[in-house]
């Protein structure tokens, strides 16, 4: 199992962190160690003093495919999702200085939040969803799935031509703007729509 993450897909996340805006998509990798055990709170590691929360619509794969074409990606997943890249944005910012992988920064135990999964069948339109954080019950990140830069079927056929999509995987899509720093005792609520599909602790 392999989680595969998409960069800089919102402009206004991009604006945010006064990112240049990418000709393609921006493909990072999290290995399966990085997945927040269900029930367990998040602890802020002791290398970073400045963790900020991501939320994301997640994506699951449910068959095995390479060179998906974008008409077809939609029969490779059934099941959406949210979650959180946590990321810890002083040892990234270090990263990116040197030129050097993100992966510390990006990749750390616990550093994916992975919450409920739901059915696609039950959401009418996955280009035009509707998903948010809570932040100690304050909405602290808004976005819909209309403002991608890359839609789910054409980060599929994107991702495949580089990684064998295999069942289990799950595509993290990006993050839209108000990425901020999570501190001890904040607690974390994300929705698609009206549902809530994760509720963490920070410690």
């Amino acid at each position: 199992m392999k989680l595969i993450c998409i960069g800089r897909n919102y402009t206004d996340h991009i604006k945010e962190l006064e990112n240049e805006k990418p000709t393609d998509p921006v493909v990072f990798l999290k290995p399966d160690t990085a997945i927040l055990l269900k029930k367990q709170p998040f602890f802020i590691p002791e290398f970073s003093n400045d963790v900020h929360h991501e939320v994301e619509v997640l994506v699951k794969i449910n068959r095995v495919g390479k060179y998906i074409d974008k008409k077809f990606a939609h029969k490779y997943y059934s099941e959406i999702g949210l979650g959180i890249d946590f990321t810890a944005r002083d040892l990234q910012a270090q990263l990116k200085a040197k030129g050097l992988p993100w992966e510390k920064a990006k990749a750390f135990d616990g550093a994916a939040v992975i919450g409920n999964w739901l059915p696609k069948e039950d959401f009418k339109d996955l280009n035009n969803l509707d998903f948010s954080l809570k932040k100690n019950e304050e909405v602290v990140q808004q976005g819909n799935t209309g403002l991608m830069l890359w839609k789910i079927d054409e980060i599929i056929e994107y991702v495949s031509k580089y990684f064998t999509l295999k069942i289990g995987d799950v595509i993290f899509t990006g993050t839209p703007a108000g990425v901020g720093k999570v501190i001890a005792n904040d607690k974390l609520k994300g929705y698609i729509e009206d549902k809530q599909l994760f509720s963490i602790t920070v410690k």
